[in-house]
C-alpha cells in the first residue's frame, strides 16, 4: 500500500475532481482512471492515468484537463503519464460514480463478483435481417438468431460461442435507468462512445445507454 504525503493527497483530490470529458457527470476518480499523483521535485508533479481501453480518444482531453487543474492549483510542472498495467475495468467505477450515471440516464455497468468469469459474447456484425428463406413468419418478417422479429435488432440472449454459456446467466439483467424495469433489449452494441451500448426499455419504451462491462 502506497502512503501519500499530505501534499500528494491534496493534489490527488484536485486531479481526481476533474470531470470525465465523455461522461461529464462523474469525476476521473469516480471513473477509476486516476491511479496516482507523485510529487517528484519542488513544484513538479507526475500523474498516472489509465485509459478505459487502448486507444481511448478521451485520454488526451483528460490529460489536458488534469494539467489545467493542477496549474490552477499552483503546480508549475505537471506530467501526465499513461499507465496500462493494471488494466482498467468497469469494476473500478465507484458506487458514487454508478449512482451518478444512473441519475444521468445511463445504465451503469453491472457489478461482478471477484470469482466470476468474464463473459465473452460473439454475435452478428451487422444489424441486418437474414436473407429470405422458407422460415418466414406469416407476416413475411424474417426471424433468426440474433434478431428481434420485425425490427432486425439484436436480442440480449447472445450465447458465448466458445463456452456455450449465456451471458445473462452470469450477470444480472440490465435495468432501465428511467423506470427501473429489467425488461430491456439491445438495439446496438455501440452508442455515442465505444464503451456504451444502446438499449431500449420495453416497459416505458425509452432508449438509453448502457456502460458495458469490461
Amino acid at each position: 500500500m502506497v502512503t501519500l504525503t499530505p501534499l500528494e493527497a491534496e493534489l490527488l483530490e484536485v486531479a481526481g475532481s476533474v470531470l470525465d470529458p465523455e461522461l461529464p457527470v462523474i469525476t476521473l476518480r469516480e471513473l477509476g482512471v486516476l491511479r496516482a499523483v507523485h510529487v517528484r521535485a519542488a513544484d513538479a508533479v507526475e500523474v498516472e492515468l489509465t485509459p478505459t481501453y487502448t486507444g481511448c480518444p478521451a485520454v488526451e482531453a483528460m490529460s489536458l484537463d488534469i494539467e489545467r487543474a493542477l496549474h490552477a492549483h499552483g503546480v508549475r510542472d505537471v506530467t501526465v503519464r499513461t499507465v496500462l498495467s493494471p488494466a482498467w475495468s468497469t469494476d473500478d467505477i465507484s458506487a458514487e460514480g454508478r449512482r451518478k450515471l444512473r441519475e444521468f440516464g445511463i445504465a451503469p455497468p453491472r457489478v461482478r463478483k471477484a470469482s466470476e468469469p468474464v463473459g465473452v459474447t460473439l454475435g452478428p456484425t451487422r444489424a441486418l435481417p437474414p436473407k429470405p428463406t422458407a422460415a418466414r413468419t406469416a407476416t413475411g418478417t424474417a426471424t433468426g438468431p440474433g434478431t428481434t422479429a420485425g425490427t432486425g435488432a439484436y436480442t440480449d440472449t447472445d450465447t458465448d460461442q466458445a463456452s456455450g454459456t449465456s451471458a445473462s446467466a452470469v450477470l444480472e439483467p440490465i435495468s432501465c435507468p428511467h423506470c427501473g424495469s429489467a425488461d430491456t433489449e439491445l438495439l446496438s452494441r455501440f452508442s455515442s462512445t465505444a464503451c456504451k451500448a444502446l438499449r431500449r426499455c420495453l416497459a416505458c419504451r425509452e432508449p438509453f445507454d448502457h456502460f458495458k462491462e469490461l
